[in-house]
């Protein structure tokens, strides 16, 4: 990829967001495929895909050949992610661990103050702060969360989870010399984990019809597919501490399209939420906004 500009490569990353939305609505027409299996089906789509681009010009396979540690680092922010995603909302409550699991992108604003080069700034906090709030209203419906003591196993995954996202964003930016074509084995290697623990812990139900089966391939082709490498130029390129904030735009996004869909309702939590998200990216994109403003004039 040429030179791309801060801002470029920060819109880019978003684009990561708006593809995650998709999972909601991918998510509600697949089926009752069990999660781990889901995963494998839908990384095996975006490996295939992404190999098949590396063979257009075989020479490019050599970009494969990476450290172990990058192979590690990769592969635990993809199938770790969502292997502790799945663990949480098995053993505590979905709307709790759904939250927690959420911290995610005020932890990729917080860790990325440890950067070189990179300030944190009370306005990114603010932002990240404002979007978290609109994700709990999103996720709790206007309800309450109650954080049941025998759900441990499940809270403490849904924290790992976030952890661990966080961790491999921001340690995308420190190992900015790994081009993103390497996220094409961090997929393959995210589809076989994803198998085996299918094989180990889930009983069989494939894709039933044509809609269950193109809801699996869009979630590969956007979602669990593109979605990655675009978020991988967004982490090591762009402005780090926007896109975290504006993660939370992924969570309202897939609402809205849930209710577009006919899957929800579009009640007085998703208005404020949609409030909240805005104002929190607003937020935190401020010296972005401010410099595009000052160059303009």
């Amino acid at each position: 990829m040429g030179q791309i500009t801060r801002n470029q490569a920060t819109a880019i990353g978003f684009t990561a967001v708006i593809m995650w939305s998709f999972l909601g609505p991918f998510g509600a027409l697949s089926g009752e495929v069990p999660p781990f299996l889901l995963n494998a089906l839908c990384f095996t789509v975006s490996a295939s895909l992404a190999f098949a681009r590396l063979a257009i010009n075989p020479s490019r396979l050599i970009l494969l050949r990476q450290p172990l540690h990058v192979w590690v680092m990769g592969t635990m922010g993809l199938f770790g992610y969502h292997a502790l995603y799945f663990i949480g909302i098995r053993n505590a409550p979905p709307v709790e661990a759904n939250l927690i699991n959420y911290l995610w992108p005020v932890l990729i604003v917080l860790f990325s103050a440890l950067l070189p080069g990179e300030r944190l700034r009370v306005h990114h906090v603010i932002g990240a702060g404002l979007g978290l709030a609109g994700a709990g209203l999103l996720i709790a419906r206007g309800g309450a969360f109650d954080l049941s003591s025998d759900s441990t196993v499940g809270y403490a995954a849904a924290l790992a989870a976030a952890l661990a996202w966080s961790s491999y964003s921001v340690l995308s930016r420190r190992m900015g010399n790994v081009p993103t074509e390497a996220v094409a084995g961090f997929c393959l290697m995210t589809a076989i984990l994803s198998y085996l623990c299918h094989f180990l812990f889930e009983q069989t139900v494939m894709p039933q019809g044509p809609t269950q089966w193109f809801a699996v391939v869009g979630m590969g082709l956007m979602p669990l597919g593109l979605s990655f490498f675009t978020w991988d130029i967004g982490m090591k390129r762009g402005d780090i501490q926007v896109l975290g904030a504006s993660a939370y735009a992924a969570p309202l996004f897939s609402t809205l399209l849930l209710v577009l869909f006919g899957f929800g309702a579009f009640t007085w939590p998703v208005a404020a939420a949609c409030a909240l998200i805005v104002a929190g990216a607003l937020f935190a994109a401020k010296d972005m906004i401010l410099r595009k403003k000052y160059s303009a004039s």
